[in-house]
């Protein structure tokens, strides 16, 4: 197959790259090459802003693509873009939406494709499901041959997945641990949540592309493992050969007294608080002998060895660092003053 991927060098599609380049396709990447030098080189690249379409086209020319995949779309103006670009050009559009889109607060906590879609407290989350509804009117409508994938948690090397974070990323919570500082958790860290290995994602998307039975459908992509937070953060402690210290604040508390930039609105009250348990069987009917297999105390092992060898993922966060303990003392005072109520 021609296979061209928008992006193709994020946490979720650098593995993909790694898979399709290995195999016998023909594998193009459209971006600005910022990491071009991390691209195999068997890998055709384009390099060129997606949003300058007659610089796009210009590039392509007259190819056909059996397979274009859309990684960086977030709104629905993207996606209409795309569908000038590439209407008549391939014979399936897949596009990366988010199980972040699935219904909010949850009626159920197993999440299939049919699960409603609605997210009063995330944008982002919004704009993709504003995404999702275009492209099935459009593939209704005028037969435009649409694929969608809901991806939840995918993690890679680079970043340890963590809930409270501020925008530097995960690094200053393992610092936190290896320091014996105590670390923040939402709720009380009992709700469910399910990690995939960006590998594991890879082979699972990999299935559909040219699958006649993607055409017109959505396809949830992850693991079958759940873990508490709770159990998250001591595998993340166990890879560090530390103990951590879980500080346990509610989710709206966070959200409530945290810089609007970070967004725990959105990334707590509209995706990571919320218990939920994927359905993957649809995609295992479409992907025969799909399996995620890599648990996710192996797979942060990986992570921690990679970033502690990498001193350029370190990236220090003091605002942050200051904002727990700020938290931790304003919790611990009202405790104490509550407690001298008695």
């Amino acid at each position: 197959m021609k296979i061209l991927m928008i992006g193709g060098t994020g946490t979720i599609s650098s593995a993909i790259t790694r898979q399709l380049a290995a195999s016998d396709n023909e594998l193009w990447l459209l971006n600005r090459g910022s990491r071009k030098n991390e691209v195999p080189g068997n890998v055709k690249q384009i390099i060129a802003d997606i949003d300058d379409e007659a610089e796009v086209l210009r590039q392509i020319s007259d190819t056909q693509f059996d397979a274009v995949c859309e990684f960086i779309g977030f709104l629905p103006s993207q996606v209409e873009r795309d569908i000038r670009l590439f209407k008549g050009r391939t014979k399936q559009y897949v596009y990366i939406s988010s199980a972040s889109a699935y219904n909010k607060p949850a009626a159920n906590h197993v999440i299939t494709e049919g699960t409603t879609l609605a997210n009063p407290y995330w944008e982002y989350s919004r704009n993709k499901i504003a995404c999702e509804e275009l492209l099935l009117k459009e593939y209704r409508e005028n037969g435009f041959p649409i694929t969608i994938v809901r991806p939840s948690h995918t993690y890679c090397e680079r970043a340890v997945p963590v809930s409270v974070h501020g925008l530097k990323g995960s690094w200053q919570v393992l610092k936190r641990m290896m320091e014996g500082k105590p670390v923040l958790v939402h709720g009380d860290g009992s709700s469910l949540w399910t990690l995939t290995w960006n590998e594991d994602f890879a082979k699972g998307f990999i299935g559909l592309l040219g699958n006649p039975k993607a055409i017109g459908e959505p396809f949830q992509i992850m693991s079958d493992e759940q873990l508490t937070w709770n159990q998250i953060y001591e595998c993340v402690g166990k890879a560090l050969n530390v103990r951590p210290k879980l500080y346990h604040v509610a989710s709206d508390f966070l959200a409530a007294t945290s810089p609007k930039e970070w967004d725990f609105t959105g990334n707590l009250l509209g995706d990571k608080a919320a218990t939920v348990v994927f359905d993957c069987s649809k995609l295992k009917r479409a992907v025969p002998g799909f399996q995620a297999t890599t648990r996710f105390d192996e797979g942060v092992r990986r992570c921690v060895a990679y970033i502690l060898a990498h001193p350029e993922l370190q990236e220090e966060d003091p605002e942050f660092d200051a904002w727990c303990e700020r938290i931790i003392a304003a919790q611990e005072t009202a405790m104490a003053q509550a407690l001298s109520l008695q």
